[in-house]
């Protein structure tokens, strides 16, 4: 039995999350794509997952959901999902319905386009042998041609989500569920976190690379599983390790049982993640990512040193990276950039005029730091190239007497097929014009980007790429899966 929290009436009309407008096209930044968070035999677990999806909330903004099973009341579901940020979504009263002892979550940012609550996350289902839940962070690359097999063999979609596809292929499995979660794992291909649940199970898997990240934590004498460490902080549960990839963990009332649907494979870790998704307190393979970000400006300095009087971060993913260009150079670090934390989301469509005028509203020139300066300025990575030549501007407009951008990334030339945003290659400017070109484009003094090399030995060092390892096809287009390039390369998760 599931039964569904009805949503209490919005406070606010127009939202742009319903009229599709929830891009923000005054940054042209890289979208986080999604966040999951579960708890297994721990009382209150729809507030416990509350916290853990407060603390995933930059991997999405735009939906939010809750799943709840009391294991000890006849395994019913208890549901909730709703556009908007995790806060706005939730509330004492909407909680206090979510019982139970076990639970997945998820903040959601859909890369497809389509921004509909239809496919905000969790998404539950009814078959034959229960109730099913299906909370994921990623993108299955080959969910477009698994779903034409299932229509045709009669299953009927009801969202445009491409996690839908393995609910489909566990309810048309006649065999028990572990065996039919395991052989629709081993169909799909891409890179993926999953949390699926039944009226009495969770399982918990990893994409046989490990591109997205996944970890484990203890509490009490319960189970929380996250996308990052951080949610784990939150919540004061303690780390375990890592989920690994290709690996099936199943909960059930005899315990933990830790299981497979890959062979080993090699890792290949978003390096995104590292550069610029994750928060900067969270670890992913053992790594603090504040530190490997400091790294990765000291290792800029290193490769890229020009004379300035000060250096400056794009707030806030930039600002490790920041730090460490500054130490490693002796150039002191200054705020020569504000981000006003306080825009929120835009409830009307801005002109163009005034868009382009609306990077004002989210980042600001400090005038009496930047004034007769020669700034370096540190971004983690240039997409359209639109926003850094806006900054560019605005640090000059601000009496800035030359601007030098450092990018703690190599050029971003190839677009990502595991669920993060992207453009289409030939909207990526680094796919489209050399360094030099790209200078000129955004009104730079000089333009250095971070060695493919520098990265990987500021990650980790090069034991980190062998033993960890590193998809870093978005610089170099080795994809560590098949993709297809005609194909829809984004999330729907």
């Amino acid at each position: 039995m599931s039964v569904e929290v009805k949503q209490l009436p919005k406070l606010w009309t127009g939202s742009h999350y319903n009229e599709g407008i929830g891009r923000d096209d005054i940054f042209d930044k890289l979208r986080e794509e999604c966040g999951v968070f579960g708890v297994w035999g721990i009382p209150d677990a729809a507030q416990l997952a509350y916290y853990g999806l407060h603390a995933l909330q930059h991997r999405g903004e735009e939906s939010s959901g809750i799943c709840t099973v009391d294991l000890d009341k006849g395994g019913r579901f208890t549901y909730h999902r709703g556009m908007g940020l995790v806060k706005e979504v939730f509330d004492k009263h909407r909680l206090d319905a979510l019982e139970g002892n076990m639970a997945i979550g998820h903040v959601r940012y859909s890369t497809a386009g389509e921004s509909r609550l239809a496919n905000a996350q969790p998404l539950v289902f009814k078959y034959r042998s229960g109730d099913l839940a299906v909370a994921t962070n990623g993108n299955i690359v080959n969910a477009p041609a698994i779903r034409e097999e299932l229509e045709e063999l009669g299953s009927i979609f009801q969202t445009t989500s491409d996690t839908e596809v393995i609910a489909h292929l566990i309810a048309r499995s006649g065999k028990d569920f572990v065996t039919a979660a395991k052989e629709a794992l081993q169909r799909i291909i891409g890179g993926f976190a999953f949390l699926i649940m039944t009226n009495d199970m969770l399982l918990v898997a990893s994409d046989a690379h490990g591109l997205r990240p996944l970890v484990m934590g203890k509490l009490g004498k319960g189970f929380v599983f996250a996308s990052e460490t951080c949610a784990l902080e939150t919540v004061g549960a303690e780390y375990v390790r890592d989920v690994q990839p290709g690996e099936l963990l199943v909960l059930d009332r005899d315990g933990l049982r830790e299981d497979r649907f890959a062979d080993n494979a090699q890792r290949a870790t978003c390096a995104m993640e590292y550069i610029y998704f994750a928060r900067p307190d969270s670890d992913i393979n053992g790594i603090n990512l504040h530190s490997s970000r400091k790294r990765m400006g000291q290792q800029l300095a290193i490769e890229s040193f020009v004379d300035a009087d000060i250096v400056t971060g794009v707030p806030d993913s930039s600002i490790s990276a920041a730090i460490g260009y500054a130490e490693q150079t002796g150039i002191p670090y200054e705020l020569g950039l504000i981000k006003n934390k306080y825009t929120g989301r835009t409830f009307i469509q801005p002109s163009q005029e005034l868009r382009e005028k609306g990077v004002k509203m989210k980042l600001s020139a400090v005038r009496k730091v930047v004034e007769g300066k020669r700034v370096v300025m540190i971004d983690d990575s240039i997409v359209r190239g639109t926003t850094s030549l806006r900054i560019v501007n605005m640090l000059r407009e601000a009496g800035a007497t030359e601007v030098h951008v450092r990018i703690s990334s190599p050029p971003f030339a190839n677009p990502c097929y595991y669920g993060i945003d992207t453009p289409d290659r030939k909207q990526l400017i680094a796919s489209q014009k050399t360094v030099e070109e790209i200078r000129r484009a955004i009104n730079a003094d000089s333009l250095y980007f971070l060695s493919e090399e520098g990265l990987v030995e500021a990650i980790g060092g090069n034991d980190g790429l062998k033993n960890r390892g590193l998809c870093m096809a978005c610089f170099n287009n080795d994809y560590p899966t098949e993709v297809d390039e005609s194909s829809d390369k984004s999330c729907s998760c």
